[in-house]
């Protein structure tokens, strides 16, 4: 019971050292209240927008779009990975592209986005696409490289062909690191949500934040930054959550 209770306790010390680090700051700063508010003032911004409706709408909004942009890249992303693991020989020339396009900002590809689907929902969605994909085709296609070809042997000698061999035995071999790779994305994807939603969007929490900007209003601004991080968190809990009850199915994990 303790040691479930631990994680809990350190969270509790990490955001009261945050929020008393703020409010340190907060006195000793120089600028207007206005400019930069304090703990409290940020709270009752955050309470203000509860009330309102305001924070659950942009919230909803949010989740829609990154469960949209983010399951679809994960989903396309994972059985091309599967495929090109087994064809090395196709993905030495698909790579050099995929290294190409991998390092540039999802954000970079805004312009182009907006004048393809216009502002709205689709720009935002795309961009956590482009953000979320390569770090899992990547470790999907490594996952599969990189399997103990002991596996393939006893499937072969089981008589296992495919499509039985890829759903069967090389993906619960690789998931491991393809979870590695799934769990990166899901940081960068929420990250550029954020981004996307302050470019190409009139609702969501990116656009409250420059909603907020636009009307000098420092504590919804970091109203709204602090429940972006809280549900950046519960958003990686979950997904430990499904890949310890995935594991545990498979029999790689108690």
């Amino acid at each position: 019971m303790i040691k479930r209770l631990r994680p809990v306790k350190n969270c509790v010390i990490s955001v009261a050292l945050v929020i008393l680090v703020w409010q340190v700051l907060f006195q000793v700063s120089r600028y207007d209240a206005a400019l930069f508010p304090s703990p409290k003032m940020a709270f009752f911004a955050l309470v203000e927008m509860v009330r309102s409706g305001e924070l659950l709408q942009h919230i909803k909004t949010s989740m829609i779009r990154f469960a949209a942009g983010y399951l679809s890249a994960v989903l396309i992303a994972v059985v091309l990975g599967l495929i090109l693991g087994r064809l090395p020989k196709l993905f030495q020339y698909i790579n050099p592209a995929v290294q190409l396009l991998r390092p540039i900002s999802p954000t970079a590809w805004m312009p182009f986005i907006v004048l393809l689907f216009g502002i709205g929902d689709v720009p935002a969605i795309a961009i956590i696409f482009i953000a979320a994909f390569f770090p899992v085709l990547l470790s999907t296609v490594a996952a599969v490289s990189n399997i103990d070809p002991i596996y393939l042997k006893v499937s072969k000698n089981y008589g296992i062909t495919q499509p039985a061999l890829t759903w069967k035995v090389i993906f619960p071999a690789a998931f491991p690191q393809i979870a590695n790779g799934i769990h990166l994305a899901l940081g960068t994807a929420w990250i550029f949500l954020v981004a996307g939603e302050m470019v190409g969007a009139q609702s969501g929490l990116g656009y409250a934040i420059i909603d907020a900007r636009n009307n000098i209003r420092a504590d919804i601004l970091l109203a709204t930054i602090l429940v972006i991080g809280v549900i950046g968190i519960l958003l990686d809990g979950l997904l430990r959550l499904i890949e310890k009850q995935v594991l545990k199915s498979w029999g790689g994990e108690d």
